[in-house]
């Protein structure tokens, strides 16, 4: 599969953690009128990562703004503990890191008779084979290009290779699953998760801290990737 076939098929998701969470109503009408495919929802527990953001209640809250997909990025330890909340709070996406799961295949089960599709994560330090036993039955792979735990981080290219790899599945992304980057993504990143073979962009401060705004920070996003607007 080549990098020109993948292109139109690379969506753009909104990592909620870079936004103003005084005015997340606002943030979250934006990413819907500047176009946006997804939301990307970070939980951290203090645990898995140091730093502490929010759980299912506010997934409750934001719900009913919008109609895109929400993708639960779990970034706490025994995400499977969490499973029934978020699906009842209305994620679609429920993303958990290998690294966190004792039993990631139970996991994997018990999302998607949750009803949510599943995703696994994978740290910068992880490698992609840990997932060889795993990868038919799972929705999405998420390749961390940072270090989890906080935004604004600078992207570690040689997670480019890991993403590669990945993508060179055939079997497994000829099921439509996802293939997504998450960290550091930015204008002058993003094309070479495209070539890679991404189909999903995770991006936090390059939306929501563009100096034109939300909408602005979008547009430039699917410019970098596609210069032709195809």
């Amino acid at each position: 599969m080549t990098a020109e076939r993948r292109k139109p098929q690379v969506r753009i998701a909104a990592s909620l953690l870079a936004a103003d969470f005084s005015q997340l109503g606002r943030d979250v009408k934006s990413l819907n009128d500047g176009g946006c495919d997804e939301v990307h929802f970070d939980v951290m527990d203090g645990h898995f990562v140091p730093n502490i953001t929010f759980g299912a209640p506010v997934l409750e809250w934001i719900r009913p703004l919008t109609s895109l997909p929400i993708d639960v990025h779990m970034m706490v330890q025994e995400p499977g503990r969490f499973v029934e909340d978020f699906a009842r709070c209305g994620a679609d996406y429920f993303t958990v890191h290998a690294e966190a799961c004792a039993h990631l295949h139970a996991t994997v089960q018990s999302i998607k008779a949750a009803g949510m599709k599943a995703g696994v994560a994978l740290n910068p330090a992880t490698p992609a084979s840990v997932l060889d036993e795993i990868l038919p039955d799972i929705d999405r792979v998420l390749v961390m290009t940072v270090n989890p735990g906080r935004g604004g981080q600078q992207f570690i290219k040689g997670q480019l290779a890991k993403i590669a790899s990945l993508a060179e599945r055939l079997p497994w992304r000829a099921t439509g699953a996802d293939l997504v980057v998450d960290g550091g993504v930015k204008t002058d990143t993003a094309p070479g998760c495209v070539e890679a073979g991404a189909s999903v962009l995770v991006s936090g401060t390059g939306i929501f801290n563009h100096p034109d705004g939300v909408i602005a920070g979008i547009a430039a996003l699917r410019e970098a990737i596609d210069p032709s607007g195809a």
